[in-house]
């Protein structure tokens, strides 16, 4: 086996990666004093720029090379692991590992074999289906990497760092906090709209006039491949996705889920339906809703997409109109990790009640509604209940 390739190949990568703007928290990830560590997360979000960086930093002798190379099509990883390691390279770092068909099996002999090598991988939002079953529960530590919020959208356009804030000052302090921001950088308004349609993932510093189609070509592979791949489901029921995806681009508002009848039309069981909707949100492609209830159900009330690139995407692939209080409703839901569908006001974070609207929106619906607030489409505020709809683009 011949490593000379990989090497080159690696030198030339990390020569070139920029490191002007670096995720730091996920690339403390990859520092951290762990054997093997893994970053996962839906294509496009930056994981080969964040190992890249992170070698770009180290100064231990590593091995990188990306799974689905197609000269390591045809090595076996442990074999490439073994050359790298008699070299002393005792830092591989694996990306796009869920593209080598037995890497849980191969990484888990790997970690046990080689006492100090460590080990760094990226995969596929979906990656910890697989390895329960060869025991990397306990060896791997896994990181899932996100779209960029807005305030990271906001670092790579003004080269500047912004704080993260934290939920409860925006709810206390908002007038403060957005119009400090606004009246410092009075582009911000404007960078938010254009974040809402193309500034989720990195790759838009690429140019945005091919950005929404490289952005449905990297979802369309995640349904026709990474989905099928991983989950052990049939190519034949594929068409279930993309026709769910078309429902939700077709309804324009937030879709309303009728699990009978969608199970009828689709012509699959109602579990089979659930686990669709679990698969499809483990890909970060949407982000079912639960109505706020005591009791535990599994049945979304609503589903959004998992970010406003992705509405843009589809959207224009299918030649709809976006709706502009779905863009709205999308953004907000996708600030929070827990957040459920509200029959008063829209939804509810925690004990908080929240009407999410354009600029006019008014207290009607939640008037005497004790922690309630409007989140607003507007630029700053000057009422600490009427919350600028931007601001919690800054909770990431």
């Amino acid at each position: 086996m011949n490593i000379n390739y990989f090497l080159r190949k690696q030198n030339l990568l990390i020569s070139k990666i920029s490191t002007e703007f670096v995720r730091t928290d996920y690339l403390e990830y990859l520092k951290e004093d762990e054997k093997l560590v893994g970053i996962i997360g839906s294509r496009g979000v930056g994981k080969t720029t964040l190992l890249l960086q992170y070698l770009k930093e180290s100064t231990a002798k590593y091995l990188y090379f990306s799974a689905d190379d197609v000269v390591f099509q045809d090595l076996r990883l442990y074999e490439l692991v073994d050359e790298a390691y008699s070299l002393g390279r005792k830092l591989i770092v694996i990306d796009e590992i869920h593209k080598y068909r037995n890497w849980a099996g191969e990484i888990k002999n790997i970690y046990d074999s080689f006492p100090d090598i460590k080990i760094r991988i990226s995969g596929s939002s979906m990656i910890n289906i697989l390895f329960e079953k060869y025991d990397l529960s306990r060896r791997l530590v896994l990181y899932r990497v996100p779209h960029l919020s807005f305030r990271e959208f906001l670092s790579m356009q003004k080269k500047e760092h912004f704080e993260v804030l934290k939920f409860g000052d925006i709810l206390s302090n908002a007038e403060q906090l957005s119009s400090n921001l606004v009246f410092k950088h009075d582009d911000l308004f404007g960078l938010f709209r254009e974040y809402l349609e193309y500034g989720a993932y990195p790759f838009f510093i690429e140019g945005k006039k091919n950005f929404s189609q490289k952005l449905f070509n990297a979802l369309d592979k995640v349904i026709n491949e990474d989905i099928p791949s991983l989950n052990k489901i049939d190519y034949a029921h594929i068409i279930v996705f993309k026709k769910l995806i078309f429902r939700l681009i077709e309804a324009g508002k937030p879709f309303q889920v009728n699990v009978a009848k969608l199970s009828r039309e689709f012509g699959i069981s109602e579990p089979t339906l659930y686990t669709y909707f679990d698969i499809l949100e483990k890909s970060r492609i949407i982000t079912p809703i639960k109505k706020y209830s005591k009791k535990v159900s599994k049945k979304p009330e609503k589903l959004l997409f998992s970010n406003t690139n992705i509405l843009y995407s589809y959207a224009n692939e299918f030649d709809k109109e976006v709706e502009i209080g779905t863009v709205r409703e999308t953004f907000f839901v996708n600030c929070f990790d827990k957040i459920f569908y509200s029959d008063i006001g829209d939804f509810r974070v925690d004990k908080y009640i929240f009407e999410i609207g354009g600029r006019g929106k008014s207290f009607k619906q939640i008037k005497d509604i004790e922690n309630s607030y409007v989140v607003a489409d507007i630029d700053y505020t000057v009422d600490d209940k009427k919350i600028p709809l931007w601001l919690f683009g800054f909770l990431g």
